[in-house]
């Protein structure tokens, strides 16, 4: 299993709009082709602000690229991707895989 991190940081009060456009046309499709997320999290009044994290589960990398295409391959990505990439200042993406000792809860 592994994780793919995104934490996505929003150009200063762009926040709720993204989290607008993200809701109605961002969310449905990515469900659609990548299943529910791990997580899904905005950043509070703490630490860096206008931030969003979210967490996808892969059995490993040949099932996220095979999942992502399918995304990719959709006009409806597309469409978000065109009215939500202005509202992003600044993105980070992190592969990550479990300790050892965790076992995680799916």
């Amino acid at each position: 299993m592994i994780i793919d991190h995104r934490t996505y940081t929003l150009h200063p009060g762009k926040l709720k709009a993204f989290l607008e456009v993200y809701e109605t046309k961002g969310y449905p499709i990515q469900v659609k082709y990548l299943g529910e997320p791990w997580g899904w999290f905005t950043s509070m009044d703490i630490g860096e602000l206008n931030q969003v994290v979210h967490m996808w589960a892969y059995e490993d990398l040949a099932d996220r690229a095979r999942r992502r295409a399918a995304l990719q391959a959709d006009p409806a990505w597309g469409e978000y991707l065109a009215a939500a990439t202005p509202l992003i200042q600044h993105m980070v993406n992190k592969i990550l895989t479990p300790a050892p000792f965790f076992v995680p809860k799916r």
